[in-house]
């Protein structure tokens, strides 16, 4: 008796294992780095595939050619990030329409006015899901943060 239940727990983790190995042919992870990120050698994926769903690695307005933050604030921070956003899925030929999520971070919560008036302009209705919060400070000492989950249309 013990034999065979411990048979039947080998099979069923073989079938297990089987079906998730199958699972992943159909379904694997995608990993995108652009030229001009892969220049900057940080330790993240600019952009990850799984499914029908691209999660995007948070955003600062840095000048990716230079590797820094561009001048002038909340505002071209804002500018810069949402472009760096714009190219990330272009090189994956997708668009802002695609764009199902946004979560952004605030160095300063009192700049929210001021990011809105340029985060609205890269979006038209229907506008995707969005949270956003203040923080204690940000990579690069930038003004914000922003990632994104894009869906691939079939």
């Amino acid at each position: 008796m013990k034999t065979l239940q411990t048979s039947t727990l080998i099979l069923f983790v073989i079938i297990t294992i089987s079906s998730c190995a199958q699972r992943n042919k159909h379904n694997p992870v995608e990993y995108y780095n652009s030229p001009s990120q892969s220049t900057l050698d940080l330790p993240f994926s600019e952009a990850v595939r799984v499914g029908n769903l691209v999660f995007l690695a948070g955003q600062l307005g840095m000048d990716t050619t230079k590797g820094k933050l561009v001048e002038g604030g909340i505002k071209a921070e804002t500018k810069q990030a949402m472009n760096n956003i714009k190219n990330t899925l272009k090189g994956m030929h997708l668009s802002m329409q695609d764009i199902v999520k946004c979560t952004v971070m605030l160095a300063d919560i009192k700049e929210w006015q001021a990011f809105n008036e340029v985060y609205v302009t890269y979006f038209s209705k229907p506008f995707p899901a969005r949270s956003a919060f203040a923080a204690s400070g940000l990579g690069f000492n930038a003004r914000l943060e922003i990632e994104c989950i894009a869906a691939v249309k079939k």
